[in-house]
């Protein structure tokens, strides 16, 4: 296992930047003194002048250089998450979208495949299902004819056939049922999402209490909020979930996030790319699951209707978007990529912070919050 020490960075721990010693060894973080001794035998890493912050963590990606999730191969995984990892993504859900259960099953048999691999790029944490419990008229980018009534044995039976790597759905509030089954889902180790809804606030809220953990790509594909009738959006807001955010300039205007984060605090709000196999690549005539995506100018619609549909965002360039959208600095925003992912999917025990035993995911960044080098557990990335 290859050993480093980081000497001369500012490191980002307990949500302020200070001089520390990382020692890499064996994929884990050790943490000393700027003025402990660094043995000459070692391969040192110089960060003076730059940041060292945690990987990002993306739980909502459906693609990536010419790769759709649903039509992923083990060895499309991989090129997924060495693209990510260049990008400062050290960890990813592969979110499958709405299709056949032929198909989610070919998927997750092909997320079993990867694991068994030797890995160059990001980890691959486990699989996000976004539907097929979904509304139809919010369905997005969702074909509707896949979508489904509450089904919680067909949800067993992807979980047991995953071996428990199914870490996130996202469900519809409104659809029938539903909202009674989130225990069950959550008992299988699932965490749970809202979203693609129109759900009133008094459902939402029994989806929330429930056990709902988040609110999928926040204002986008739901019913929004109305002073009489504040609907998923409200409780969305009101409540203390996570709220997903797609900071692309597109999916939510810069006013709109600076809003989100006043509301839902640092903590709260969870930077995704949702993006496509459009992602890395120029515009052109792509796939999302099974629909046809126009992207132009770096936006992605659906070739029949012109609606949204993913982004070709990455998370290095979200944290740029963030930083000039809001005008925090970088400490503030630092969470949103890291912590508060982590935390969501339960897998803060190991990532989305720099201490004593974590994950080496680390991302270091220059003087313009650009990526100088990134490690994913403990291996250097070359871009």
């Amino acid at each position: 296992m290859e050993r480093y020490f980081i000497v001369n960075g500012e490191v980002y721990t307990d949500g302020t930047f200070e001089k520390k010693i990382i020692e890499i060894c064996d994929g884990k973080i050790k943490l000393h003194e700027p003025s402990a001794e660094v043995p000459a035998d070692v391969e040192t890493v110089d960060a003076a002048g730059k940041k060292v912050v945690p990987g990002f963590i993306d739980v909502h990606t459906h693609g990536a250089v010419g790769v759709d999730v649903n039509a992923a191969t083990a060895e499309d995984l991989e090129k997924i998450s060495r693209f990510m990892a260049g990008n400062g993504t050290t960890a990813w859900l592969c979110s499958v979208l709405t299709d056949t259960k032929e198909q989610t099953e070919w998927c997750i048999d092909q997320f079993k495949e990867h694991k068994r691999m030797e890995h160059q790029g990001a980890n691959l944490l486990g699989i996000h299902l976004e539907g097929p419990f979904l509304s139809s008229e919010y369905k997005g980018a969702m074909p509707e004819y896949l979508l489904q009534k509450p089904n919680m044995p067909l949800l067993r039976e992807y979980q047991e056939r995953a071996e428990g790597n199914i870490r996130y759905i996202t469900i519809s509030p409104e659809v029938e049922g539903i909202t009674d089954d989130i225990p069950a889902m959550k008992e299988l180790g699932i965490t749970v999402s809202i979203g693609h809804s129109g759900a009133d606030y008094d459902t939402s809220w029994k989806a929330i209490r429930n056990g709902a953990a988040c609110c999928t790509h926040t204002f986008n594909a739901m019913k929004l909020m109305h002073q009489h009738f504040p609907a998923i959006m409200g409780a969305a807001l009101e409540s203390d979930i996570y709220c997903e955010a797609i900071c692309d300039g597109r999916h939510l205007h810069p006013g709109v996030v600076r809003l989100l984060l006043k509301v839902k605090g640092n903590n709260r709000v969870v930077a995704i790319t949702d993006s496509i196999m459009a992602a890395g690549l120029p515009d052109g005539k792509y796939k999302l699951g099974v629909n046809d995506v126009v992207v132009e100018d770096g936006d992605a619609k659906l070739a029949e209707n012109g609606v949204r549909a993913g982004s070709t965002l990455t998370q290095n360039v979200a944290l740029k978007n963030l930083l000039s959208f809001t005008g925090k600095p970088l400490e503030e925003i630092i969470p949103l990529l890291t912590e508060n992912p982590a935390r969501l999917v339960g897998v803060y025990d190991r990532k989305g912070s720099i201490a004593d035993g974590k994950d080496a995911d680390l991302v270091i960044l220059d003087e313009e919050n650009e990526i100088s080098l990134v490690f994913a557990e403990g291996r250097k990335i070359h871009r």
